[in-house]
């Protein structure tokens, strides 16, 4: 979709507008609750809305007492919002006589836009022009509405109840999906979190998911802001709020789909969105600490731990448990996901073995084994020692649920230490199909503290939590060290020997070597750097030298080397007739080590980015790779180099020697500093780059510039 312009300035106080109405205007009012135009004045009524309503209907003189008028010209001018529900064919009228009226902004639920046709796509630009033209807000198509919690209004036809926001923390949910939105507002209402509004954005055709961030951020009761979106409109102003979310310790948890191709499609046929780049988007997103969830389960429970604690300390995790069992499984759980279990401090050992009999092993995991039965207060107590070891930055309860008075002593008794602890605690109280009290579980849900089912659940959570926090400090540690402007050929790929020329320049390394243009100036390099070499074609417009025939290995001794010049020289006349090669890149044979695929892309989204993975199947079949923003830190290089799925293959494995992992982050974080220095570069691939016990060597080098 083309992007139209918001007026400049007007975003934020036109977002204020609509979520703060003083007067509404329903076009197409009706008086069934069930009905759309209904359940907008339905819900009005019961929130206590006290603003101006009016409403609009041609076939009706009164709703509910209300006096309609027949059209928007009989409205009294400025009516701050004018929600539509109204037929696809009726909106662009119904749209300019708002404007005429002066109507502050425009919410509408109709569908048929952009997520339909072409032909809807561009009358959904078109309402967005007009809009434009006017400084009028415009919410959807092809969307909800929105409840603003706070305020008391709800510009929704979905059936909403009155929510008490408290005067603590909240959450504000910004949703392209409408029954997304509803979801998760179901979702942590259930688990007592206050909620600022819902917004369901639908297709964006003027304001966007961007916008209502932007908005959430200012207001300092917003502790969390929850995300679905099938398509961020604006990349790089998206980021912007993310590191300023970031800077203010107000979590962005985001839901993304379009990991997968039905996935993207999908999204385009829903809300009109056009996917981008998806692990792109992602490796930008958490390099900024957006806590990216991949499932809405996982939605639900980190926005429940993160609204009471938004700016979590790093650390791993602590667990008390009263089953051995789960002890076990927790290790290896931890293990499967991520999540590291903290290694106790000696002071908190020693705590925590004056709670339990001799014969109990104090470890993290800590099994109390039936230490409760005598001693409830350990329940508290093991979570209290926990906290104050500075490795442990949250803490998991995990119990067997046993009968109803020892469930209720679990929860008495860790409650005033979760009141008043500064770190995460999460309640677990082990089987969704074990019996609770209904009672039980509206007073631990009323008390505020995380609470779940499913140990496995509940450590996802954690995950995310205990990656939030790290990815907080680890945003804070960006390179910015300076790279060269480079003069290389424009407009599409740069031949080899070009390509490592600057990566030696770069301080990399590269197979020593020369480029030769005749037989006896590859026998002169040759004497040179010795032998066996290995000879490449080097030529712009020969993409595929190996296919060509273009490159000539294991060349021993001067026979062998002029006999390989002449070969490479009839293959590539046979190849490619007429092609004039540069030259001929005569190289070292490099000792075989590990195979690392190294490069760098400029996204037109998402801007430059760097990827490491390992070569050959690991990265085309398993998807082996990690992507890092081109800012990336030497530490954080090497610690996305170490998360790759065969990360044990750079240790020592089978009798091979440890990698140097460091050499290879070097590499990366000197890639994204070219990347940044030049803006012509398009992209770099190093492949294979060989990684030795001590350093890495480029072995092909392809840059492609605009």
């Amino acid at each position: 979709m083309g992007e139209t312009a918001k007026p400049e300035g007007s975003a934020r106080g036109a977002v204020e507008r609509l979520l703060n109405p003083r007067s509404v205007a329903i076009l197409g009012a009706t008086p069934e609750r069930d009905s759309v135009g209904g359940g907008v004045l339905s819900n009005l009524e019961l929130f206590g809305f006290k603003g101006d309503i009016h409403l609009v209907s041609r076939s009706r003189d009164e709703i509910n007492g209300r006096p309609c008028v027949k059209s928007v010209a009989d409205l009294p001018r400025g009516v701050d919002v004018a929600v539509l529900i109204v037929p696809f064919k009726a909106i662009r009228d119904s749209v300019v006589a708002c404007i005429a009226q002066g109507v502050g902004a425009i919410v509408i639920f109709t569908s048929g836009f952009a997520e339909a046709s072409d032909d809807g796509r561009r009358a959904q630009e078109e309402l967005a022009q007009l809009c434009s033209d006017a400084g009028v807000a415009l919410l959807g198509p092809n969307c909800m509405g929105y409840t603003n919690f706070v305020a008391g209004v709800p510009m929704t036809f979905e059936p909403v109840a009155r929510h008490d926001v408290g005067d603590g923390a909240r959450v504000a949910i910004i949703a392209q999906s409408g029954a997304t939105a509803a979801n998760i507002r179901f979702a942590l209402q259930a688990r007592s979190v206050a909620i600022s509004h819902v917004v369901a954005t639908g297709n964006e055709a003027l304001l966007s998911a961007e916008d209502f961030i932007d908005h959430a951020l200012d207001d300092a009761k917003i502790a969390v802001i929850a995300v679905y979106v099938e398509q961020l409109r604006d990349p790089a102003r998206f980021l912007t709020l993310a590191a300023r979310a970031r800077g203010l310790g107000k979590p962005i948890v985001m839901l993304h789909p379009g990991s997968s191709e039905r996935g993207r499609k999908a999204a385009e046929s829903h809300t009109g969105a056009l996917a981008g780049d998806h692990a792109l988007m992602l490796a930008a997103a958490r390099a900024e600490a957006v806590v990216c969830v991949p499932t809405l389960d996982e939605m639900f429970d980190t926005c429940a731990i993160l609204a009471r604690f938004p700016a979590p300390a790093p650390g791993a995790a602590g667990i008390v448990t009263n089953s051995g069992a789960i002890r076990g499984l927790a290790f290896d759980f931890g293990e499967t996901i991520g999540l590291p279990i903290a290694q106790l401090s000696p002071e908190v050992t020693a705590e925590l073995t004056e709670q339990v009999p001799p014969y109990v092993h104090v470890d993290n995991p800590f099994d109390i084994g039936t230490t409760g039965f005598a001693n409830p207060g350990i329940y508290g107590t093991s979570a209290t020692a926990m906290l104050k070891d500075p490795g442990v930055g949250i803490i998991l309860s995990v119990h067997a649920g046993g009968s109803p008075a020892m469930q209720e002593k679990k929860i008495d008794y860790l409650l005033p230490v979760y009141q008043t602890a500064g770190k995460p605690i999460v309640f677990c109280l082990i089987g969704d199909d074990y019996p609770l009290a209904p009672a039980f579980v509206e007073k631990v849900r009323a008390c505020g503290i995380p609470f779940f089912r499913s140990p496995e659940r509940a450590m996802r959570a954690m995950k995310l939590v205990a990656d939030y926090a790290a990815a907080r400090v680890a945003a804070e540690d960006r390179d910015t060290r300076s790279a060269p402007t480079l003069d290389l050929p424009r407009g599409g790929a740069v031949v080899e020997y070009l390509g490592k020329q600057v990566l030696a320049d770069l301080g990399l390394s590269v197979p020593k070597g020369g480029m030769a243009k005749t037989a006896d100036e590859a026998v002169a390099i040759a004497a040179r750097i010795g032998y066996p070499l290995v000879l490449k074609a080097q030529a712009a417009k020969l993409s595929h030298k190996s296919d060509a025939g273009g490159v000539i290995v294991g060349l021993k001794d001067e026979a062998s080397l002029r006999a390989g010049w002449d070969r490479l020289q009839a293959n590539i006349a046979a190849a490619a007739p007429g092609l004039t090669l540069d030259g001929v890149l005569v190289e070292e044979m490099v000792a075989p080590g590990l195979e690392l695929v190294i490069g760098a892309k400029r996204d037109p989204n998402w801007g430059p980015m760097v990827l490491v993975g390992l070569g050959g199947v690991w990265i085309e079949v398993l998807r082996d790779s990690r992507l890092m923003p081109a800012d990336v830190s030497l530490a954080r290089a090497k610690a996305e180099i170490l998360s790759l799925k065969s990360a044990r293959l750079l240790g020592p494995f089978r009798g091979q020697p440890a990698r140097d992992v460091d050499a290879v982050a070097e590499v990366a974080v000197r890639l994204g500093a070219l990347m940044r220095a030049n803006p012509q570069i398009l992209e770099v691939d190093i492949n294979p780059l060989v990684v030795h016990a001590e350093g890495a060597v480029a072995l092909d080098a392809l840059f492609v510039t605009e």
